[in-house]
């Protein structure tokens, strides 16, 4: 009896203790980035991990790996004091607490991303396990993490980035029905992928019709000539005797397979994108379990981001774009879509926001502008936009491993040798030389201004395209918009790796390009910036560049937004990427709203409309006839509501201090969910004529600045869980600084 009392108490006080201990938990471990480094495919397919090397992995190349892992609060104001990793090359090793390759001991710091491995060197085609345990602000510890693995590649090096391989996931129709002969199939949504079905033939003999596609017609049926390249595709398929699975080969494109295309790897093999199957000729019966599409695609985590408002449209909107980051890739690298499968900066600029903003994973965005580091394409701005997803990389992940290693390359992507006099850079002076073109690793031989794209048909189809009627001069206002963007970022960049002259050199340049915006472009009479020096003509995209870009004094936002309006959607869904930046940035939410929320032809919804489940390549088949109908650079949405709408952005890198600034506009309600590298910001708001509410997560290990616009003069009061807070009022926005980690209520009651 007395040992069973003993027993209890002693039960009793370890739960009490593990209470205690679980304030901070850790959750979400990572190396190099990868959350699932433990990840093993076979033929495309994920399976068990039993401790040996028998399919594809993700292989960890870097001779001193970056760690990191998320922090799960569940009390106010929680930090992390303290860590101690543990490394070993035996899972039962870590499990017992001991790290025989690394244990940091109790390391006194706050970090808990882009910490360097700092154990025995490792060892190629090798398995290792660790966990993390950490302290918090009281010297509190936490339970050991679960444990987790990863597998050394072949060689090891001072900087690879390492990546996933493909996964397929098998999905079954949403919907079957027979009209006559023909089944007809619909899995609900268009995906990359490949399909199989299993048929039952009494005789054999029968030749059926498999026809595939993106698009139907008013009758149901797949449209066999949907125009531009949306995809139709048909296949003959023999039967035989019995009960068999038939794989449906697809033939490669010549277009999407060529030179500078992205090819499947061979264990995955060929895919098509396609929602509709149609089976011509089979009498047979069909289960939904018959018919399986394989859609391929990089790991994706469906429950990392999430969003909902009161307007549905913008509902529809954001799943739309949404599931376009995730279906389009398929490739594992970013590319424009399914008829060239080529990747482009500009493309790759916005997967990247979208990515960052839709799931918690930096391994594809940074493989992908690497990539184009070395394999540039022609547009003079899409060179620079390698500069801004550097610093992008840099900013969300906190890691600035790959700046480092690709420092000259991106120095170079400045095109600082096109420099004039005036702070200004050209494509027509004559200084495109072959050392420059290899320098920037590119394979032609000049540069050309693109500013939007197409340049013919497009808005209002009057021969210019999608470029607002753009003059092209000798100085091109949005190159120039870029190249001050890209001066700004590579001096941050700079700095943060130590080299203060390149750091002021860079930003110096800044200056004078500022100046001249604003002595050589800015039109006092229109009250917007010219689109060049030899020109007296304003589009669009010279004045929203430079809204976005910083290149408007505060005194002149109002006129310059005013002109923005009075363009519309002036733009392709390209070029929307950095009118909806622009929008919000100069608080403009209601007319931002309406653009997100818009259902014309130049909209979002419009794509729905169409028929497509992917977002589309241009608004609408009329204004580009050569479309696509799977093209992420469409999807600006997904990055656009979180960023802006909704206002979740990062101030330093690796999110240790962010912003949220949301500009709900009219919507009565909205919520978002928003994964970041040191956890999920969840923010919920909701008004009235009087009050304006929010409730938000900050994650531990970081701090945040709220801002609410001021939606009446005078100063309203505010409250923060409950208490009366002093709530800084400038510009019309009211702003919370150094807000701790934990679940916050604020309220903003007007008199």
């Amino acid at each position: 009896m007395v040992h069973r009392i003993i027993s209890i108490c002693a039960g009793l006080f370890g739960c009490i203790f593990l209470a205690n201990a679980q304030k901070l938990q850790v959750q979400g471990l990572a190396i190099d980035h990868l959350q699932y480094a433990d990840l093993q495919v076979v033929n495309g397919y994920a399976v068990a991990e039993d401790g040996h090397q028998i399919g594809l992995r993700p292989w960890i190349a870097n001779e001193q790996p970056m760690l990191g892992w998320e922090l799960n609060s569940m009390q106010q104001g929680t930090v992390q004091s303290a860590y101690r990793i543990i490394i070993a090359d035996h899972r039962d090793s870590v499990a017992n607490g001991i790290g025989n390759r690394w244990d940091s001991g109790k390391v006194m710091s706050s970090e808990s991303t882009n910490i360097s491995y700092g154990g025995r060197p490792l060892e190629p085609n090798k398995s290792y396990a660790w966990r993390v345990m950490v302290w918090d602000e009281e010297g509190t510890p936490s339970p050991w993490s679960p444990v987790s693995e990863f597998w050394t590649a072949d060689t090891l090096k001072a900087y690879h980035t390492a990546h996933y391989p493909l996964q397929k996931t098998d999905e079954t129709p949403k919907r079957i029905a027979r009209v006559g002969q023909e089944v007809r199939i619909d899995f609900g949504k268009a995906s990359f992928g490949q399909l199989r079905l299993t048929l039952t033939s009494k005789d054999g003999g029968e030749k059926l019709m498999v026809r595939l596609g993106e698009a139907l017609n008013p009758d149901g049926s797949i449209n066999r000539k949907p125009g531009g390249n949306i995809r139709y595709a048909e296949y003959r398929l023999p039967l035989k005797s019995g009960r068999h699975t038939y794989f449906v080969q697809f033939r490669p494109d010549k277009r999407n397979t060529g030179p500078q295309a992205i090819k499947m790897p061979k264990y995955i093999g060929e895919v098509l994108p396609f929602r509709y199957v149609e089976i011509d000729g089979f009498a047979g019966m069909l289960e939904k379990a018959d018919i399986v599409r394989s859609t391929v695609h990089y790991p994706f985590d469906d429950y990392a981001s999430h969003f909902e408002s009161s307007d549905t449209v913008l509902n529809a909107v954001w799943e739309l774009c949404k599931y376009s980051i995730k279906a389009t890739s398929f490739a594992g690298i970013y590319v424009d879509g399914d008829r060239e499968r080529i990747p482009y900066e500009a493309d790759a600029y916005i997967n990247q926001l979208c990515h960052y903003s839709v799931d918690r994973e930096y391994s594809m965005a940074r493989r992908s502008y690497e990539y184009l580091l070395h394999h540039a394409t022609w547009p003079t701005e899409w060179i620079l936009q390698s500069v801004l997803m550097a610093y992008n990389d840099y900013l969300y992940t906190g890691d600035i491993r790959s700046v480092s290693h690709h420092y000259d390359i991106l120095r170079a992507k400045l095109l600082l040798p096109l420099r004039e006099s005036n702070g200004f850079i050209s494509t027509r002076q004559g200084k495109q030389t072959k050392d420059l073109m290899k320098a920037i690793h590119y394979a032609g031989d000049s540069l050309r201004d693109i500013v939007d794209w197409p340049h013919t048909g497009g808005f209002g189809m009057v021969g210019n395209g999608e470029t607002d009627g753009f003059v092209f001069t000798d100085y091109n206002a949005v190159v120039n918009a870029f190249h001050y963007k890209a001066l700004c970022d590579m001096a941050r960049l700079a700095e943060a790796l130590g080299r203060g002259e390149d750091a002021a050199l860079f930003s110096e340049k800044a200056a004078e390009t500022y100046r001249a915006f604003q002595s050589l472009l800015w039109d006092r009479r229109s009250g917007a910036y010219r689109d060049g020096i030899d020109t007296d003509h304003a589009s669009l995209h010279t004045n929203m560049m430079a809204l976005v870009f910083g290149l408007v004094p505060e005194k002149a936002v109002e006129r310059v937004m005013a002109f923005i309006r009075s363009r519309g959607m002036a733009c392709s869904v390209y070029g929307s990427q950095f009118l909806m930046d622009a929008i919000y940035e100069a608080g403009d939410a209601a007319y931002g709203l309406s653009l997100l929320a818009s259902q014309s032809d130049r909209s979002w919804y419009n794509m729905i409309r169409a028929g497509s489940t992917i977002t589309m390549e241009a608004w609408d088949n009329k204004y580009k006839p050569n479309q696509d109908w799977n093209h992420a650079w469409g999807a600006v949405p997904a990055n656009a509501i979180p960023r802006k709408l909704m206002g979740v952005e990062p101030i330093e890198p690796g999110w240790k201090t962010f912003r949220i600034r949301p500009q709900i506009g009219s919507l009565e309600w909205a919520t978002i969910k928003v994964p970041t590298i040191k956890g999920t910001v969840e923010v919920s708001c909701r008004r009235d004529d009087l009050t304006d509410r929010m409730q938000f997560t900050v994650p531990a290990n970081t701090e945040a600045e709220v801002e609410l616009p001021l939606r009446k003069k005078g100063k309203p009061r505010v409250t923060l869980d409950g208490r009366a807070v002093k709530a800084e009022v400038k510009d019309g926005w009211l702003k919370l600084r150094e807000v701790l980690p934990g679940n916050h209520q604020m309220t903003v009651i007007y008199r």
